[in-house]
């Protein structure tokens, strides 16, 4: 008997030592089996998680950040206890203590999985689990990834300490909201910095993770506190916080940065502009969009905050000049149902969904509004972000007697007389408070933006830091930016190229060139270009030919020293990669960018040294090594602690050259010319000197100005963005030229201005501005202007270049061409003389004035 006991003990024993042996193999084979060909642990040692980068102005503010997934990354070391103590808490309380996987916890959710027969099914992942999952595995729900963490959690925990681990989990984590990480979800939730958060802050910070997407703090509100305040009890019974901490904390309501309770951080910026968004743009192309978006840089920008602003209230002030002069209401196309507009939180909803530019502020801001009620007279209106008062805002009825409607024929209505002629309930609006002289508020008047588009920038001559840059109307309206995209034709603006060229070539500001009628066979048909005046001036020096913007001048010019020649200036300035050799193009008929131009200015400005324009000033990669400096010069005593103080220190240029200093300050002089007394002489008026170039092309579809002053470079453009006529009126001068004055009165007042630097080499010569005569030393009158010669090249005074053409037939050299023009009344009640409509046989393209 008692070896049938032993036998059958026995066998049992056996029997169990086999299976244990069997089962053992088994779990090894499993683990051997998913082993290999896992991806490699240790490279979590050198892993660098995707972080935002930053765009800082040049004081050190922020301005703007990218990231595709936005996370602020935190060493562990400065992570407080407190916050990995309520994720430990949450997540895994054993942490600290299992080596990779909590087998207790593993064996907990198996069966209550099978008690519940699947219904209850929870995880039972480490947090160092978690990571291998979200660094090394994915997201699938299979027993052949949960193996496979199990196999990389153990391997890690050998090769990475607790921190590391943790802190690898608390900066990769998606916490709702677009949020990875800790730091990067505090700021998004309570605009807080980690060390500044309160225990029921951590504790609602760690209650995410479990479903981030569900326990948003506004619309999952009652969700989101209970698991906050399960999170508070874990902590407590950890040990992490007291009882009487635990209690005051649950009680504390859920406030939040989406319940308004904090302020976002991302009110601390400003609307993104066209600026910031070019810095991405070239960033992301120079360096990649994903080093861009995930690489951490801090960029350090050359803007100017003040002068941005000033930048876009200037265009924004003669775009919309020229559309209010227009007088035609089209309105913003978006509506709000009749059904939403009775009741004030509908109507209010309704409108901040829809899609309008909230970034204007023009003499005010702009407010989104919509149109409630039509009366006999008036609008009434309920406004974004402004409180209904008794009596409700109102558009009166003199506030749309400017414009006229567009008819569904294509046809203009007559002006409007009362509000009902532009506006139907229902339609989303712009408008702005108009207050008094004394400031008090008198109405709220409609506003829409223009149809017509366009560009400023404006820059340092020396170095080429961009300090304001506009790219249209309104950013949130239209993110095309027409100041680096849009290529357009510059017309006369190019014409200082040619005289460039041309000086360059031996010839002098006082040269005489025929400026007389011109025939040309073109494919298209026999091209005669004209004046702007439809007249023509017989010889002329240069100086006079680029003040009042003569085209058969230049034409004759380019024709004397080459196309050829022109276009290799031109493409030496960057203005064109590849000119084509039409002599068109001498009149500015090729496209270009108003970046390119206003660039390329600033080398007439400088005296004639290459300069790179840049937006950046300097790039830092995440660990603060700087991988980009625009400025390269080299300070040769920056570091002599001998230097006195009241001397800067020598900074030695290695700019290329790409024209003669002397050649640089001719041209300069002469473009002066044209603010003083040319084309731009009735809207450019400052109080330190000025020089630039008007540019109007066939038809006025586009229009320039491009001027400096002795550090700063400005340069502004208009036009439809399917280029059309202008109409009659329209000019570089008279709309491009405000724009230029109103910013630069405010850039001088900052940055100042002086003469125009004379280079060395050379000396002046009185000579008459009309004719060229050499004029004696005490000459003096409006028609005296002292020349800059080079020494030892003594001008020819007398000869006459025609650039080779022969005279058109019939054609007479001084008198008026055809049509003299006629009187017309302006929208602002003036009168005008007008030429006739130009057409392929006076200019078939590029400038005209």
């Amino acid at each position: 008997m008692l070896r049938f006991i032993l036998s059958f003990f026995g066998g049992i024993f056996t029997l169990v030592t086999l299976g244990l042996a069997v089962v053992a193999l088994s779990i090894g084979s499993i683990f051997y089996i998913y082993g290999r060909d896992l991806p490699s642990h240790e490279s979590l040692a050198q892993y660098t998680p995707p972080t935002i980068s930053r765009i800082y102005s040049g004081e050190g503010q922020m301005i703007d950040e990218f990231a595709q997934e936005r996370r602020l990354f935190t060493p562990a070391e400065e992570i407080p206890d407190l916050v990995k103590q309520a994720f430990i808490s949450a997540e895994d309380k054993h942490f600290y203590t299992h080596k990779g996987y909590d087998a207790g916890g593993i064996v907990k959710a198996a069966l209550d999985a099978v008690k519940s027969r699947g219904r209850n099914v929870r995880g039972a992942s480490t947090i160092t689990q978690q990571v291998m999952k979200n660094f090394l595995l994915g997201g699938e729900r299979k027993i052949e990834r949960k193996i496979k963490e199990i196999i990389l959690a153990t391997r890690v925990e050998e090769t990475l300490s607790k921190d590391k681990i943790l802190e690898l989990y608390l900066n990769e984590i998606y916490l709702g909201a677009n949020s990875y990480g800790v730091t990067a979800a505090a700021q998004t939730y309570f605009n807080k910095t980690l060390s500044d958060l309160s225990v029921a802050e951590v504790a609602y910070l760690a209650a995410l993770p479990k479903k981030p997407a569900e326990l948003h703090p506004v619309r999952d509100m009652k969700d989101a506190v209970g698991r906050r305040n399960y999170v508070l009890n874990q902590m407590q019974q950890n040990g992490y916080i007291t009882e009487a901490a635990y209690e005051q904390a649950r009680q504390e309501p859920l406030r939040s940065v989406q319940n308004g309770d904090f302020d976002s951080f991302k009110s601390a910026l400003p609307p993104r502009d066209y600026f910031t968004d070019e810095i991405r743009r070239q960033l992301s192309r120079d360096f990649g969009e994903e080093q861009f978006f995930s690489g951490g840089m801090s960029v350090r920008a050359t803007v100017d905050p003040e002068m941005q602003v000033e930048a876009a209230r200037a265009l924004r002030r003669g775009l919309e000049k020229y559309d209010r002069d227009r007088g035609v209401w089209h309105g913003t196309g978006v509506t709000i149902p009749a059904d939403q507009l009775g009741d004030e939180a509908k109507w209010r909803e309704a409108l901040a969904a829809t899609e309008m530019p909230r970034d204007i502020d023009l003499d005010g801001v702009w407010h989104p509004a919509v149109v409630l009620k039509l009366g006999k007279q008036d609008a009434r209106i309920g406004i974004e972000g402004v409180d209904e008062d008794e009596d409700g805002h109102w558009i009166v009825a003199k506030d749309v007697q400017w414009a006229r409607k567009n008819l569904e024929d294509g046809k203009l209505s007559s002006k409007a007389k009362v509000a009902a002629d532009l506006l139907n309930v229902g339609d989303v609006v712009l408008v702005r408070a108009q207050t008094n002289k004394d400031g008090s508020f008198d109405r709220w008047t409609l506003r829409q933006v223009p149809e017509i588009q366009g560009g400023f920038m404006a820059m340092d001559v020396n170095t080429g830091r961009v300090i304001a840059m506009q790219g249209g109307f309104s950013y949130q309206d239209s993110v095309f930016n027409r100041t680096t995209q849009a290529m357009r034709q510059p017309g006369s603006s190019f014409k200082p190229f040619v005289y460039a060229a041309a000086l360059d070539s031996g010839y002098s500001p006082a040269t005489i060139v025929i400026d007389a009628p011109i025939e040309v066979n073109t494919p298209q048909g026999l091209w005669r270009p004209r004046n702007s005046s439809n007249k023509y001036y017989g010889p002329t020096p240069l100086r006079t030919g680029i003040e009042m913007s003569r085209n058969l001048m230049t034409i004759r010019l380019a024709q004397e020293i080459g196309m050829d020649v022109v276009a290799d200036y031109a493409e030496r300035f960057g203005v064109y990669d590849n000119m084509g050799q039409f002599l068109a193009n001498s009149l500015g008929a090729d496209e270009t960018t108003l970046y390119r131009m206003v660039a390329a200015y600033a080398m007439f400005a400088n005296g004639g040294e290459r300069v790179e324009p840049t937006l950046v000033d300097r790039i830092q990669d995440r660990y603060g090594k700087t991988i980009y400096r625009h400025d390269r010069r080299d300070c040769v005593d920056c570091t002599n602690p001998d230097v006195p103080a009241d001397r800067s220190p020598a900074i030695v240029s290695n700019r290329e050259r790409v024209m003669d200093a002397i050649t640089a300050y001719q041209l300069t002089s002469m473009m002066k010319g044209v603010v003083d007394r040319g084309t731009a002489a009735s809207t450019v008026n400052l109080d330190v000197p000025v020089a630039g170039k008007t540019g109007t092309t066939n038809e006025a579809r586009d229009v320039w100005f491009v001027g400096f002053t002795s550090n700063i470079v400005a340069g502004c453009y208009m036009g439809h963005d399917t280029p059309r006529p202008l109409g009659r009126g329209s000019y570089g001068g008279t709309m491009c030229g405000p724009v230029f004055t109103e910013f630069m009165k405010t850039a001088t007042k900052k940055y100042g201005g002086g003469p125009f630097q004379v280079p060395e080499g050379g000396h002046f010569i009185k000579i008459d501005r009309y004719t060229g005569e050499r004029l004696p030393n005490d000459a003096s009158g409006p028609e005296v202007v002292a020349e800059y010669f080079r020494d030892g090249e003594e001008p020819l005074f007398g000869i006459t270049f025609d650039g080779g053409f022969a005279m058109g037939s019939n054609l007479p050299l001084f008198e008026e061409i055809g049509d003299p023009g006629r009187e017309v009344t302006t929208s602002t009640g003036d009168t005008a003389i007008v030429g006739p409509k130009a057409t392929f046989g006076s200019v078939s393209s590029g400038g005209l004035y």
